[in-house]
C-alpha cells in the first residue's frame, strides 16, 4: 500500500529504464503520482559528483545513477498565492512574494518557492537565482537573478551593506516617536535595528513603524520588536499570536540598490496596496 510519507533509494542497473517507472515500482504509488512529484521537486537524480531535482520522468538514465525520491504527500498538497511580477530587467527581476511562500526549497519539494514560480510563470523564461532571503511568514520585495553575472554583483552589494531594505510592521502598542535603535543580541551574535513610527492607531493600539537593519540576522526584526515589548502582530514565534490572528504583519517594502548592468541608482516602493496598513487590519 502507498504510503503518505517514504523515501526510496534506488541505484540503476538497467539504463533502458526510466525514472517514474523505477520509482512507482518499488514505493507503490502510481507513476502518474511519481510524475506530479516530479514536476514538483520530490525526485532526485545522482550522477557521479553531482545529485539535482529530476523532473522529467523520460530522462535517459546510465547505470550507477541514482534516484531518490522524497514523498510527502502533506507537503505536496500545500499551496502558495501566486507572486506578483513588479519590475523586469532581464538579467534580474523584482518580485512581490506572499505569505507563505518560501525563499528555499527542501529535498521534499520546491513548488512553493519563489524561484520556482519564476521559472516556470517569467517570459521569456529564464533561470532564477536566489539573492536574499525573506521568512515564509513575512511579505514584500524580492530581487531575482537571471544570470550568474548579475546575481553575483546583487549579493555582493548585500554583502558590502550597499543595498538598503526597509520594511514596515505593525505591532502591538503605542510606539515611542522618537527613532529608536536596538542592538539586542540575535541568537548570541550582534544585530542592529533602526525603527520609526509612521502611524498609530489609538482605537486598537497598534503602531505602524518602519525598521532599517544593519545587520540580518533570522527573525531579528520580530525578535528586536518584542524585546522592546512591541510584538508584531501575527508573529506566532516571537510575539503573542494566536489562532485566529492574522498573519504575520511585516514585509519589506522598500529597496535602494545599484543596478548591475546600467550601473544607475534603483529605487524601488512596494505599491501601497501591498504594504501593511493599519486600516486594512481594522476591517
Amino acid at each position: 500500500m502507498s504510503q503518505s510519507k517514504c523515501e526510496c533509494h534506488i541505484t540503476v542497473t538497467d539504463p533502458s529504464s526510466d525514472a517514474c517507472s523505477l520509482l512507482a515500482k518499488q514505493s507503490q504509488h502510481s507513476k502518474q503520482t511519481i510524475k506530479q512529484a516530479m514536476a514538483k521537486g520530490a525526485v532526485w537524480l545522482t550522477r557521479g559528483k553531482y545529485t539535482q531535482r529530476l523532473r522529467r520522468a523520460k530522462k535517459s538514465l546510465k547505470v550507477d545513477d541514482q534516484l531518490h525520491l522524497y514523498y510527502n504527500a502533506d507537503v505536496l498538497a500545500q499551496t502558495v498565492d501566486d507572486a506578483q511580477l513588479l519590475l523586469d530587467k532581464g538579467d534580474y527581476s523584482i518580485w512581490y512574494k506572499p505569505y507563505g511562500m518560501l525563499c528555499q526549497g527542501s529535498k521534499w519539494s520546491d513548488h512553493t518557492t519563489i524561484n520556482r514560480f519564476v521559472e516556470t510563470h517569467l517570459t521569456p523564461q529564464r533561470p532564477a537565482f536566489i539573492i536574499h532571503r525573506l521568512d515564509r511568514a513575512a511579505t514584500g520585495l524580492v530581487i531575482i537573478g537571471h544570470s550568474k553575472t548579475t546575481t553575483a554583483a546583487l549579493a555582493a552589494q548585500f554583502e558590502h551593506r550597499q543595498l538598503d531594505k526597509q520594511y514596515r510592521v505593525i505591532v502591538a502598542g503605542e510606539f515611542p516617536q522618537q527613532q529608536q535603535t536596538i542592538t539586542t543580541d540575535v541568537d548570541g551574535k550582534s544585530a542592529c535595528s533602526h525603527a520609526h513610527l509612521v502611524e498609530y492607531d489609538g482605537d486598537n493600539n497598534r503602531s505602524l513603524v518602519q525598521v532599517k537593519i544593519e545587520t540580518g540576522r533570522k527573525h531579528q526584526i520580530r525578535i528586536h520588536m518584542a524585546s522592546m515589548g512591541y510584538p508584531v502582530i501575527g508573529d506566532r514565534q516571537h510575539g503573542a499570536a494566536v489562532e485566529g490572528d492574522p498573519n504575520l504583519q511585516l514585509t519589506a517594502c522598500f529597496l535602494n540598490f545599484t543596478c548591475p548592468v546600467s550601473h544607475e541608482p534603483m529605487q524601488l516602493a512596494l505599491p501601497e496596496a501591498l504594504q501593511p496598513s493599519l486600516l486594512a487590519l481594522k476591517a
